[in-house]
């Protein structure tokens, strides 16, 4: 997948191309509004992932320009700003989804995989691949994200959904604590290191009588397993 990734804040920017560039994405990095537009014209990508608030243009005025010009290739907006009017305007403005921040990374590599198969642009192996992981009363549907428990949406944060979800990914394999605290809080380096703990403590009641237990596994980190 070649990706044109729009993020101005260089921590957020770092992060989001290093670990994408890792699942199998080639990714272009800028940080302007209006270098972006201008790479989206001359090279367009197979999908943009595009920031509400950019220097030069903001992510709004990218779209809206990219869109009169023509421009058709799939747009999901990162967005910090929690109003239902600002996500109406960008998906008013051309966007073809949005993922409000903190956010899971594989979450973000589903959302964008489902873009490209809703334009046609699917390949074999996600064809191939399986629309949900399941584990004791837990069900995870890759392509909307979503966690449910015995059918209904679980109760959980945005940190909470995106620490089980990266654990339900990688059953029986211990996650280590710093990769789970960078994706559980990306950019966010003012964030104690410790403040993984609270959310794996917080998971872990909520995953009681689920038939799934979130096993510590000292020196390795940690991992998702069925009860016995």
């Amino acid at each position: 997948m070649q990706l044109l990734l729009v993020e101005d804040d260089a921590t957020m920017q770092a992060t989001l191309q290093r670990s994408l560039a890792r699942r199998g994405m080639a990714v272009t990095a800028l940080a302007d509004g209006r270098a972006a537009l201008a790479e989206w014209r001359a090279h367009p990508p197979d999908a943009v992932v595009l920031d509400l608030t950019l220097p030069g243009l903001d992510g709004l005025q990218v779209l809206q320009q990219a869109r009169a010009g023509g421009l058709r290739t799939p747009v999901l907006l990162l967005t910090a700003r929690g109003t239902v009017g600002d996500r109406v305007l960008g998906l008013n403005a051309g966007a073809d989804d949005y993922l409000p921040k903190p956010f899971d990374l594989d979450e973000l590599e589903a959302r964008l995989r489902a873009l490209l198969r809703r334009s046609g642009g699917d390949t074999a192996d996600d064809k191939q691949a399986s629309n949900a992981l399941v584990m004791g009363a837990l069900r995870y549907e890759k392509e909307s994200g979503a966690i449910y428990l015995h059918d209904a949406p679980m109760d959980l944060t945005p940190r909470e959904l995106a620490l089980l979800r990266t654990l339900l990914t990688q059953p029986g394999r211990a996650v280590a604590k710093e990769r789970l605290y960078e994706l559980v809080f990306p950019g966010q380096s003012e964030v104690q290191y410790e403040a993984i703990e609270v959310v794996v403590y917080r998971v872990r009641k909520k995953l009681a009588g689920t038939g799934v237990a979130l096993m510590t596994l000292r020196g390795l980190g940690y991992l998702l397993k069925p009860e016995t």
